[in-house]
């Protein structure tokens, strides 16, 4: 992930004891139906995803009228503390309620969209399948 967005991408494959036929094709099939598979999983979470976004909205925004008309009902009594802590309790409760869709909207969304990207650059990359370890640098 920590690639570039628009990063082109190669993967070499090193088998030790290399078969009689070329496995190069079978190989570069393998890891690239894998990776069209990975970008599927990570666009179908971000369906589901978005969602329980909407969902999650409709219920704080509905909770949060509510909180809001509970709270504006209650009488202004300047002096009294309990319907201060009453009216004040009312309209945090019914903010903090819009946390989770909030944060899926402006946060939780755009990860899955570039892991996405990630894995469509990878489904498309140029596979070499080489004989022998691999060389470490």
């Amino acid at each position: 992930m920590e690639f570039p967005q628009g990063s082109h991408f190669q993967i070499h494959v090193h088998i030790e004891n290399m078969p009689p036929e070329n496995p190069e094709p079978l190989v570069t099939e393998a890891i690239h139906n894998y990776f069209e598979y990975k970008a599927l999983l990570t666009q179908r979470n971000l369906r589901l995803l978005l969602l329980e976004g909407r969902t999650s909205l409709l219920i704080g925004l509905s909770f949060l009228a509510l909180c809001l008309l509970g709270a504006g009902m209650l009488p202004n009594a300047a002096n009294d503390t309990f319907l201060r802590v009453l009216k004040e309790s009312l309209t945090i409760s019914g903010w903090v309620a819009m946390w989770h869709p909030i944060q899926i909207f402006l946060y939780d969304w755009w990860p899955l969209v570039r892991r996405g990207r990630i894995y469509k650059h990878l489904q498309q990359a140029s596979v070499h399948v080489r004989p022998g370890k691999r060389q470490h640098a």
